[in-house]
């Protein structure tokens, strides 16, 4: 491929299935993926989310790699806030000796959740400031031995084992100025969530990055990565056709009615809000979703507006057929 291309996958769970199911397909996806020659293949930490699998992705990682041969397997991301920086660095420390050099770790700093199950996961502690996750990084880098101990921090009298000499590629991820900055200014690889927080904001918020790019120890140079949400069909109908169990499921989960995806039949029959068709528009509009030629358009239109050096696509549709068949077309 000339341009490096990777996936991200949510363990989609439709109405009338099961987890085992939802996993195994993501499983299944991972696997053509790297057949392929896509470059990675990402999961995402969600908590409490009906329509969601990957609420523990260093596990499923684990999953995956074993399945899979060459393609590199990491989070997109690990909600580090929700965790100690230590038990990450020894899950993922785990996970770089049972599988060498093919291990990513993507961090975020949202909860990935609603309020109440942060507290849940959290154990009630909800507060956080500004600087708690750019310590918490640090913290991490540390235990993986990729920087020197911080001067009063546990990393000096703590040795994460597995962690210490297993390190993975860190990414910082993010939807927003402040991700963009910290990733800049701690010179860690930096990717962007377009594919829910696109627009016109998304080449202003790369161009923020690598003005606050700062060499360091893991990266002499800016390498930005944008995610899209993507779907191929035959034709820009068809696609429009296949978006609206998945569209459906993120307008319900946006006003606080969270479930399964809705099968197709079920999403055809729903009598659409003006509001969800809105939404429905909106994404098809600002994501990569149509025919061949539309979808290859808006990845290089994207492309060319970030200066991304990695597309990571976001398969759509009602079933894991449809999303291998978005991953065979662009392959």
């Amino acid at each position: 491929m000339s341009l490096p291309l990777s996936v991200l996958d949510l363990a989609s769970v439709v109405e009338g299935s099961s987890h085992a199911e939802a996993l195994a397909d993501t499983i299944a996806l991972a696997r053509t993926a790297d057949h392929l020659g896509y470059r990675r293949f990402w999961v995402a930490e969600h908590h409490g989310m009906p329509g969601v699998a990957s609420s523990a992705p260093a596990v499923l990682i684990g999953a995956i790699a074993a399945a899979t041969e060459r393609i590199r397997v990491g989070s997109g991301g690990v909600m580090l806030p929700n965790h100690s920086s230590l038990v990450i660095a020894e899950q993922f420390g785990t996970l770089v000796a049972l599988h060498g050099d093919r291990i990513d770790l993507g961090l975020g700093r949202a909860p990935g959740t609603d309020p109440l199950t942060t507290s849940a996961v959290r154990r009630g502690h909800t507060s956080e400031t500004a600087d708690d996750f750019p310590d918490q990084v640090l913290e991490l880098l540390a235990y993986f031995g990729t920087i020197p101990p911080l001067r009063g921090g546990q990393g000096g009298r703590i040795v994460a084992v597995p962690g210490a000499g297993d390190a993975p590629q860190l990414w910082l991820l993010g939807s927003s100025d402040f991700s963009a900055r910290l990733a800049g200014m701690m010179g860690l690889p930096f990717a962007f969530a377009h594919h829910f927080a696109g627009g016109r904001n998304t080449p202003r918020v790369f161009d923020l990055y690598r003005r606050a790019f700062t060499p360091s120890v893991v990266l002499a140079e800016p390498q930005a990565m944008v995610a899209v949400a993507a779907l191929v069909a035959d034709t820009d109908d068809e696609a429009r056709r296949l978006m609206r169990p998945g569209t459906l499921s993120m307008a319900r989960l946006r006003s606080g009615r969270p479930g399964r995806m809705p099968t197709l039949a079920e999403a055809e029959a729903h009598s659409w809000t003006d509001a969800e068709i809105d939404y429905l528009d909106d994404r098809i509009a600002t994501q990569a979703i149509g025919s061949l030629p539309v979808v290859r358009g808006r990845i290089d239109e994207l492309v060319e507006a970030t200066r991304a050096n990695e597309v990571i696509v976001v398969p759509q549709g009602p079933d894991l057929a449809t999303r291998q068949h978005t991953l065979r077309a662009l392959a």
